[in-house]
C-alpha cells in the first residue's frame, strides 16, 4: 500500500478527533484543512505535499508569533492554546533539522551559487528553502545564512 499523502493524513487525523471528542485537536485540524482548501480553490490546483508543508508551517510560524505576543501581554493562557495548537501541528510537519544539518546545508548551498557575500542571500535562500521547508524556523535560518555570508 502506498504511504498517505500529508491531506489524506489530516482528513484521518480529523476523523480520529471527531471520534475521540478531542475539540481542540478538531478544530486545529479542521483550520489547517480549511487554509489548504481556500489555496486550492484560489489557485484552482491540487496542492501536493509540499504545498500543504508549506501551508503548515505558515500556521506554524503564526501561533509562534502569536504566542510570544500572548507572553509579552501576560496574557500566558492564550499563549499555551497557541502553543497546544503548534503541538498538533508540528505532528504533520518533517523531522527538524539539527544545527549541524542545518550548518552543512548553509555550506553546501552557499558553495553551489557561489555565493560571495551578502548580495547573494537570495540566492542561498532560494537554494535552501526546498531542503528545508517545514523543517526548521525561516527566521532562524536566515540569521544562520546572515552570519555564514559575513554580515
Amino acid at each position: 500500500m502506498s504511504e498517505l499523502s500529508l491531506k489524506e493524513q489530516l482528513s484521518n487525523a480529523v476523523k480520529d478527533a471527531m471520534r475521540n471528542k478531542d475539540k481542540t485537536r478538531l478544530v486545529t485540524l479542521r483550520m489547517a484543512q480549511a487554509a489548504i482548501k481556500q489555496i486550492e480553490i484560489d489557485e484552482r490546483r491540487e496542492l501536493n505535499d509540499d504545498d500543504v508543508l508549506k501551508v503548515l508551517d505558515k500556521m506554524l510560524k503564526q501561533r509562534r508569533d502569536s504566542a510570544s505576543q500572548y507572553d509579552n501581554a501576560g496574557r500566558k493562557e492564550l499563549g499555551d492554546i497557541e502553543r497546544a495548537e503548534m503541538a498538533i501541528i508540528e505532528e504533520f510537519m518533517p523531522v527538524a533539522l539539527t544545527e549541524d544539518e542545518l550548518d552543512e546545508l548553509i555550506r553546501e548551498a552557499i558553495s553551489s551559487v557561489d555565493a560571495k557575500g551578502m548580495q547573494d542571500m537570495g540566492s542561498v535562500m532560494g537554494a535552501l528553502r526546498p531542503q528545508v521547508v517545514g523543517r526548521v524556523d525561516m527566521g532562524h535560518l536566515g540569521k544562520k545564512v546572515r552570519a555564514a555570508l559575513g554580515a
